[in-house]
């Protein structure tokens, strides 16, 4: 561990980088659940100025972290094709 790190904590993760797709930003963020990961992303879009954000969570669970990530993303593209705006409604 770094000295700066033993004397003011952990430094804070930098946040992932945005998958776009028809003007959302997907993030995914698989849960850990019993068995492996559950696939769940966080969607977000700008009307007039305003962010608006939908929590997609999903029931697949998948053994390991990146294939869930996969998924989230995979099922947030999804989502975004079938409901288009009406996902933030």
């Amino acid at each position: 561990m770094s000295l700066f790190a033993r004397l003011f904590g952990k430094a804070t993760p930098k946040a992932p980088e945005p998958i776009l797709h028809k003007d959302c930003r997907i993030f995914p963020e698989p849960q850990k659940a019993p068995g492996g990961f559950r696939v769940a992303a966080r969607i977000e879009k700008d009307f007039d100025g305003t962010t608006k954000t939908h929590n997609l969570i999903r029931s697949d669970i998948h053994a390991g972290q990146d294939d869930a990530v996969e998924a989230s993303v995979a099922k947030a593209k999804l989502a975004i094709d079938q409901l288009g705006d009406t996902i933030f409604s």
